[in-house]
């Protein structure tokens, strides 16, 4: 027998402010006992559309709409043992909305640079794999003009 984690599945989002520099969220995370760095992200609704959930969390978790989504993919982060899929988002900064954190959410918000962040996952100090995939992705849809 295998005891198997059900999940409805997820979304993660680049979002590229006009500056070119990228939203990241720092939050402590249970399962790992540390406060982690990572790209906003989010739990689908049964059923949701990822799409939409990555336009609603990009605006709970940043307080900024998103523009001109791109999906860049899935990502399976756990097959062992969680059903859970990932799918993956770029989108450039809108309108500022305001955040809208769920209760039990205490984030906050830096900014960094695609050199900044790529840095960081090289030296191991970014290690949620969304993050590290999204990170890769990214530099590889700007380098074959997939993406600007």
């Amino acid at each position: 027998p295998r005891e198997v984690v059900v999940h409805p599945g997820g979304v993660g989002i680049a979002l590229e402010g006009e500056d070119g520099k990228f939203f990241f969220v720092k939050q402590y995370r249970y399962g790992q006992g540390i406060v982690m760095l990572e790209y906003p992200a989010g739990k689908k609704e049964p059923g949701e559309d990822p799409l939409e959930t990555a336009k609603r969390e990009i605006v709970e978790e940043t307080g900024y709409e998103g523009e001109g989504f791109v999906r860049l993919g899935s990502l399976v982060p756990t097959p062992a043992y969680d059903s859970e899929v990932i799918e993956l988002y770029y989108a450039k900064q809108g309108a500022f909305r305001g955040q809208h954190l769920d209760q039990d959410e205490n984030i906050n918000l830096t900014r960094l640079s695609l050199d900044e962040i790529t840095e960081m996952v090289v030296n191991g100090e970014v290690t949620d794999a969304k993050t590290v995939a999204m990170t890769f992705l990214i530099r590889e849809f700007k380098n074959r003009g997939k993406i600007r």
